[in-house]
């Protein structure tokens, strides 16, 4: 499975513009990150490729020092399952 950066994604597939499972997220106020929308095609889910997408968002948020906004509910899920990433959210 080749995960891909995108413009304001990462994405799985061979068309950022069609893809077939991403994460897409948008740079908020300063230095945050507006994970916004969260797609996995039907014959990926139920593979944990989702979290491996959101994985990438965290890897890049931390390289970057962003903190992240979980307006999509699969991003909000993620904050609630990983105690891990409660340093990357945003106040």
């Amino acid at each position: 499975m080749d995960i891909q950066k995108g413009k304001n994604s990462f994405f799985i597939g061979n068309d950022e513009n069609n893809p077939t499972a991403e994460v897409h997220f948008e740079k908020g106020e300063g230095n945050e990150l507006v994970v916004d929308h969260t797609f996995v095609s039907e014959d990926l889910r139920g593979q944990g490729v989702g979290e491996k997408l959101f994985q990438h968002v965290v890897e890049y948020a931390r390289e970057n020092q962003h903190k992240i906004i979980p307006l999509c509910s699969f991003a909000r899920k993620q904050f609630e399952s990983h105690s891990e990433y409660q340093d990357l959210l945003a106040q």
